[in-house]
């Protein structure tokens, strides 16, 4: 039995795309990688051990989640390492190039890797001399590497060539050596990649089309060429990893609302997200609520399309985790939470509150109405129904007028399409239905064939 098999627990959240780690140090003490601020994962796992986390290490100022390395500093005792160059304004060990954290027969020493962020490190796991493995975090990916593009426009090409220097730092590191990533499949971080989250070093030279780039220019081409479009809310979060989320005290309550109170916090400017199946939000809804089902990438699109700042009550449905829902929105800073209405849809029609309803057609009921696809353009480009128009759900806010009355709204299932068609709704565009299931169900029904881009 290898060291990962009986000293290594990865935590994968697949909503986000990402992977936690937690190491058993051997003497009843655990360090904790790129933990989020959701930590019941990891609390379970390290409980389940019998382990204390003893130190929460990040590799970098996160932007699709919170860290949840404050709170393990606050509850714990853990001692935070992070890197020198971070700036973090709160208690820390800063980390340079080369320096190692002794854990009493582990170590862990910090590369400078720069390129996923300014700041970037990874972290290689000791034992005496020998290599024991490397946290990647948002460096060498499973055949790839993280996206440099986070800071903007005009530090992309720069970083990028960062990211260059840093993959062919890690790969003199030796063949055998394992590869445990932060950033994987599923993750906005990333670029496009496979379902493998952990490799090494060797495997890495073979099948990294990155590490086989002939040149600088040739590497900068194909990561920037891997790249799509992100969540609104990461331009936030690397700001408030760096000042240190507010440390909770447990599970954040989700209060009780009654009809009036959710009336008037739509009055008021606040916004109703029906976190319902959306077969459920179709039968039935509060006009102008957002429809995102609460499933694993609940959390992305709440940041992606609505701000922050903005109240939020919320529709739930019998038997839903409302903790899942809480954790979802605080793990990316969305704190916010007025409540949920009390009672549910039921509730909201006996007290005579407006009611809307959404059509929910397969690919035979959908007729001859304009086609259009808020898949993400990796999507859309593998195979999408001739004549289709294509907006990302992402988009859609800003595009809406673009948006032909009475349109068909597809994705690859129907909970994106759901979502775009309440955004739709409540721009004012009538009568859009949403497709079950996707493109291929839709071809098939009209005897076409997809087409690639």
């Amino acid at each position: 039995m290898d060291f990962a098999d009986e000293h290594l627990v990865p935590l994968v959240d697949e909503g986000l795309g990402n992977s936690a780690y937690l190491v058993d140090l051997g003497d009843g003490r655990a360090l904790a990688v790129d933990a989020s601020r959701d930590l019941r994962a990891l609390r379970a796992a390290a409980e389940r051990r019998g382990l204390t986390v003893a130190f929460a290490a990040d590799t970098h100022l996160h932007a699709d989640f919170l860290s949840g390395a404050v709170q393990l500093g606050h509850d714990d005792g853990a001692t935070v390492l992070a890197s020198a160059a971070g700036h973090r304004a709160f208690p820390h060990t800063p980390l340079a190039d080369g320096d190692e954290v002794d854990f009493g027969g582990l170590a862990l020493r910090a590369l400078a890797t720069p390129g996923h962020t300014d700041e970037h490190l990874c972290f290689l796991l000791l034992d005496g001399a020998a290599e024991l493995g490397v946290f990647t975090g948002g460096s060498l990916i499973v055949n790839s590497a993280a996206r440099p593009d986070l800071l903007g426009p005009e530090r992309t090409d720069e970083l990028a060539r960062a990211q260059y220097r840093s993959l062919r730092r890690l790969a003199t590191l030796p063949d055998h050596l394992p590869v445990w990533p932060t950033h994987g499949a599923g993750s906005y971080c990333s670029a496009p990649s496979g379902s493998a989250r952990t490799t090494t070093i060797g495997a890495q030279k073979q099948s990294n089309p990155l590490l086989a780039a002939p040149t600088e220019d040739a590497f900068v081409t194909e990561l920037l060429a891997g790249l799509g479009s992100y969540p609104a809310y990461f331009a936030r979060l690397g700001e408030l990893n760096r000042t240190g989320p507010r440390v909770l005290d447990g599970t954040p309550p989700l209060p009780l609302l009654d009809a009036v109170q959710v009336g008037r916090l739509l009055a008021d400017g606040g916004q109703v997200v029906d976190v319902r199946p959306a077969v459920d939000y179709a039968a039935g809804h509060i006009p102008g609520a957002l429809s995102i089902p609460l499933r694993g990438q609940f959390a992305s699109w709440l940041g992606w399309l609505l701000p922050d700042t903005t109240p939020l009550a919320f529709v739930t449905g019998d038997g839903q985790d409302l903790d899942e829902l809480v954790w979802q929105a605080h793990k990316i800073g969305y704190e916010r939470l007025a409540g949920r209405l009390a009672g549910g849809m039921r509730a909201w029609r006996e007290a005579e509150g407006p009611v809307a309803a959404t059509e929910f057609v397969t690919a035979e009921q959908a007729g001859q109405r304009p086609y259009l696809d808020v898949r993400q353009e990796s999507e859309f480009t593998a195979g999408h129904v001739p004549g289709a128009t294509h907006i990302e759900l992402g988009s859609l806010t800003g595009l809406a007028a673009d948006v032909p009355q009475g349109a068909l709204v597809a994705c690859a299932h129907g909970e994106r399409a759901m979502t775009a068609a309440s955004v739709l709704e409540r721009a004012g565009r009538t009568g859009v239905a949403v497709l079950v299931g996707g493109p291929a169900d839709y071809a098939a029904a009209r005897g076409e064939r997809l087409e690639t881009e």
